[in-house]
């Protein structure tokens, strides 16, 4: 079965595009193509701390990260070339969807003082970056057994040529942006 938020695109969110934009064809029509979930350990910390990010962003996605290491030493910054320095993990297709739906739905609320996303934060050619202070916004991380909190970046990759096609993209699929003063 497909995910909500797919069936919700493909029967809604699509002809409107279409028919709003005036697209010619249908693979004009802005989609999303991935979610990108990082997170960035501090090098300076214990051992276990890249572990805990780990098993945090397994327990998020349902997907097991992929492990950053350095590609150089930096003194300054206690840094060896190839120590562990964070984690992350390419959702795509109905996984994808899916996490877009959590996000959305129930982690994006849980945030304390929550007033809208920035519309300011897309890269130019329709992608849009969110930055979370704390992983326990997400209901899946149990507060008990939580040692730090950690923060993470996650970029929503569409197929929009234009930051105001994706805007309208996400704004139509859901995504809770504050509005312009």
């Amino acid at each position: 079965m497909k995910p909500r938020l797919y069936q919700k695109y493909i029967e809604e969110v699509r002809p409107a595009l279409r028919e709003k934009r005036q697209y010619g064809n249908v693979h004009q029509i802005p989609r999303l193509e991935k979610i990108v979930v990082n997170m960035g350990v501090s090098a300076s910390l214990e051992k276990g701390a890249v572990e805990d990010a780990t098993r945090d962003m397994t327990m998020i996605t349902g997907r097991k990260p992929v492990i950053s290491k350095s590609r150089h030493s930096i003194a300054n910054f206690k840094l060896r070339e190839g120590q562990p320095i964070g984690c992350r993990v390419t959702l795509r297709r109905e996984v994808m969807y899916e996490f877009f739906d959590r996000l959305v739905s129930t982690a994006l609320p849980r945030i304390r003082d929550f007033r809208g996303l920035s519309p300011r934060s897309f890269d130019g050619r329709g992608n849009y970056t969110l930055g979370v202070g704390d992983q326990t916004i997400f209901p899946e991380i149990e507060l008990d057994k939580i040692k730090r909190t950690q923060g993470m970046d996650i970029t929503i990759v569409t197929s929009a040529p234009t930051n105001e096609e994706a805007l309208e993209l996400l704004k139509m699929m859901g995504m809770p942006f504050a509005e312009a003063k």
